[in-house]
């Protein structure tokens, strides 16, 4: 049986650079996310592996586009060996609390790091449940991490991502007990589209980033335990 898994922020950044990874690992693909047609790195991907990438449209923050996105899953496969929760957005990082809050941008972080992450894994998981290695993998961040928060600002990033740790560890406890694994990973501070346009400054490009964590992928049955794996991308563990 061909392994599976699917990808989610798949036309660019961390998402496409994962999604090379996986098809090098011999997986079939289920590529999703935003202008998947416009993507040339989906595009050039599709060219090199026409039997292995599937890409489809999904906007995690809509229930109607991630029900139809599982109808169109069901229909090619019964089973998900992975599911990778990569998509999130930014949000402001200048927000102090002594200025002005967006609170209406804050809750649209929080509906796609969040609740987003959430509803493609509610939906997938009969398909998860069906699979081989029941692992679900969050891209998460440092700064989700409360024990270790320095900043005075990001308040709808840093949020959303502790509200992930927490939604990880809860669909961990739900699944543990069946097989089921969670884990959250840091990818470094990646060159990425997050905040709408490219950031070059950051340490890593998006395939360096897609290697640590792939290779972490790859052992993560050395990670199980009784709750998700919350590290960085050498697989060093994160302060809660």
């Amino acid at each position: 049986m061909m392994k599976t898994v699917c990808v989610t922020g798949a036309a660019r950044g961390l998402g496409l650079a994962l999604t090379a990874q996986m098809l090098k690992r011999g997986y079939i693909v289920y590529a999703a996310g935003l202008d998947m047609e416009k993507s040339e790195g989906i595009r050039l991907l599709t060219d090199a592996y026409p039997q292995h990438l599937r890409a489809i449209e999904l906007d995690i923050a809509d229930d109607l586009s991630v029900a139809l996105f599982t109808e169109t899953l069901k229909l090619d496969t019964e089973h998900l060996d992975m599911l990778i929760n990569n998509a999130a957005i930014l949000g402001s990082i200048t927000d102090h609390i002594r200025g002005p809050l967006n609170m209406a941008e804050m809750a649209e972080v929080f509906n796609v790091n969040t609740l987003g992450t959430l509803r493609v894994t509610h939906a997938l998981l009969p398909l998860l449940l069906q699979g081989t290695n029941k692992l679900i993998v969050n891209i998460s961040s440092e700064a989700g991490s409360i024990e270790q928060c320095s900043r005075d600002g990001w308040f709808a990033y840093c949020m959303s991502k502790s509200a992930l740790n927490m939604q990880a560890r809860l669909v961990h406890n739900g699944l543990k007990n069946e097989g089921g694994q969670v884990m959250l990973i840091h990818p470094g501070w990646v060159q990425s589209y997050m905040s709408g346009e490219l950031n070059t400054a950051a340490d890593f490009t998006p395939d360096q980033s897609a290697q640590f964590i792939t290779a972490l992928i790859d052992r993560h049955k050395q990670f199980m335990g009784d709750q998700p794996a919350y590290i960085d991308y050498k697989g060093d563990a994160l302060p809660w």
